[in-house]
Parts: C-alpha cells; sequence; structure tokens
C-alpha cells in the first residue's frame, strides 16, 4: 500500500473509532477499541518515538471529540506504541526489519497477526481499565471488562487489520 493511501484509512479509523465510542456504547462492560490494531499496523519504516507522537496524537483527538477521560486513550496507546516493534519481533522475528517490510496476514499468517492484535490490545485494555476504574471500582467488575472488551476489541480489530494490512502481493 502506498504511504498516502495508508495515512487516509488511518484518519477514516479514527472517525470510526469516534463513531463507536460516541454512538455504541452497549454495556459498562464493553468498550470497543481499534485503536491498539492501528497503531500495530503503522508502518516499520516510522521510528518508534514517532510512532509513540502518533498513538499520542490519536488517542488525545478520540479523548476530545468522544466522551471520556482527557488523556485516557492517549496514555493507554502509547506503551503500545513503544512495545510495537518488540513485539513484532517477538511475533514475526527479526526479517520484516531487516526486510523493511509490513507485515500481512496473508504473507506471514493469520495465526501471527492475531496473536499480535491480542497482545496489543491486552497492553491497551489493562493500562485503559485499570486507569479508568482509578481504584473505585471492584477487580470483579475490572477483570469481565477487561475479558469481553478484549475478546470484542479483537473481533472488531480483524476488519481494521484487513484495511491496513492488506496483502502485499496485490
Amino acid at each position: 500500500m502506498r504511504k498516502s493511501g495508508f495515512w487516509f484509512i488511518y484518519l477514516l479509523l479514527v472517525i470510526v473509532q469516534l463513531l463507536l465510542n460516541n454512538f455504541l456504547r452497549v454495556s459498562p462492560y464493553l468498550m470497543l477499541s481499534i485503536l491498539p490494531v492501528m497503531v500495530l499496523c503503522i508502518p516499520i519504516r516510522v521510528n518508534t518515538t514517532a510512532t509513540m507522537f502518533i498513538a499520542f496524537a490519536t488517542g488525545l483527538v478520540i479523548d476530545l471529540l468522544s466522551e471520556g477521560l482527557l488523556g485516557l486513550n492517549a496514555l493507554a496507546l502509547v506503551p503500545v506504541a513503544l512495545l510495537r516493534n518488540s513485539i513484532i519481533r517477538l511475533i514475526f522475528g527479526t526479517e520484516l526489519f531487516a526486510r523493511n517490510e509490513d507485515f500481512s496476514p496473508q504473507r506471514n499468517g493469520f495465526g501471527k497477526v492475531l496473536l499480535g492484535v491480542f497482545i496489543a490490545h491486552a497492553l491497551y485494555l489493562a493500562i485503559y481499565v485499570w486507569v479508568d476504574a482509578a481504584g473505585m471500582r471492584p477487580f470483579s467488575f475490572n477483570a469481565i471488562r477487561f475479558a469481553v472488551s478484549l475478546v470484542a476489541g479483537v473481533l472488531v480489530s480483524l476488519p481494521t487489520l484487513g484495511l491496513l494490512a492488506p496483502d502485499p502481493r496485490r
């Protein structure tokens, strides 16, 4: 995918996330987010510092334009951006960095990509749920919210993954 095409889709997905936050509040136990997979799919040629700034700006825009605590999404997304390269190395090895190519489910395997998305979502939600609760909610509520949001978030992220990490052979 060309550079400009990725960033256009990224901006459209920010709008989709805003719509999810503002109009799809199903339950206090469920928080749908595609933000971790969006950060995970930022091209490898973008360095970690720039990725952290992009994640912070994305989270801040979401926080400013939707209901919720200001800075909460930004706080939860920056560690995902910081550990993005480590997650990619852990799952796919170092060959993607050596060839300077992005991952895709078609080339690298759906199971591996799903594992990477799962790890990114788990990290994001662990921070988000912990900070959002601020010691005021019981552990059982937070655990259920984490588990339900993790499963739903990974499932909702699959179409996003198809948009941001398409098959490079096409």
